[in-house]
């Protein structure tokens, strides 16, 4: 089941958006620079910045998400997003013992491609513990040739045998990241990623993404969200011709907050 938490962000981001717009647009010194930035202050600031499309001050913030229980699949989608940075648990150095795996939902509501799936899964884990084990015993072998103690030998062996293994592990095999971008990438990824055109996983991680960081800088990110929220649809022939459903679901997500 996929989790995510903002781990941390950037203290009062609005307003260091705002300092750094205010430094742009004034002869203030950087002795003032925080000087009368009320709430007030700081949101004409911020809609300003939306106004004439001037994002580079937002960059100054940045925030950081752990994630847990997504696919292989999305990690190879997310990590396109270059503008941030990820740590991902490894699976040369972590043993995938009785992985876990992501079940799209098109695959969930009809029984005999579950259970289809459910049977690869259960198949690529035996021939995942098979094979660690065959390449295991190969490596111990040469290690306990070499001098080295039992001990170490094995050690060793396990890490180079699942170094090798994990290249039968499939794409719906979870996985855990910490991922760090700042505010102007997050909106570029919810522009990307939020759109109904969007895979349902990562369209799921971005839409959690969003509720987090909305509840921290709401100015901020008003109008994040898929292009249609704030203005008309970028998709051309590919639309999904839901425009007004997903302006009142955000609506929706604003005022949950």
């Amino acid at each position: 089941m996929m989790k995510v938490r903002l781990l941390a962000h950037t203290p009062d981001p609005e307003r260091l958006i705002a300092a750094a717009a205010k430094n742009c647009y004034s002869s203030v010194d950087v002795d003032g620079i925080l000087d009368g930035l009320t709430g007030e202050k700081t949101q004409s600031f911020l809609q300003m910045l939306t106004e004439i499309g001037h994002e580079s001050p937002i960059e100054h913030v940045s925030f950081t998400f752990a994630i847990e229980g997504v696919s292989r699949s999305l990690l190879a989608q997310i990590t396109r997003h270059r503008m941030a940075s990820y740590s991902v648990q490894s699976q040369r150095y972590v043993r995938e013992k009785g992985f876990e795996y992501v079940v799209p939902p098109e695959i969930e509501k009809i029984p005999a491609a579950k259970a289809q799936f459910i049977q690869a899964m259960e198949d690529d884990q035996r021939t995942y513990e098979a094979l660690t084990a065959t390449l295991m015993e190969g490596y111990l072998a040469e290690n306990l040739a070499a001098g080295m103690s039992e001990k170490a030998a094995r050690s060793k062996a396990e890490k180079k045998a699942i170094e090798d293994a994990r290249y039968v592990l499939p794409n719906a095999c979870t996985t855990r990241i910490v991922m760090t971008a700042n505010a102007r990438s997050l909106q570029n990824f919810f522009r990307l990623r939020c759109c109904n055109r969007a895979q349902w996983e990562i369209r799921a991680l971005a839409e959690e993404m969003y509720k987090l960081v909305y509840a921290v800088a709401p100015t901020l990110f008003r109008h994040a969200g898929p292009p249609c929220v704030s203005g008309p649809c970028t998709e051309g022939k590919m639309t999904c011709g839901q425009a007004s459903q997903v302006r009142a679901h955000y609506l929706e997500l604003q005022n949950a907050e």
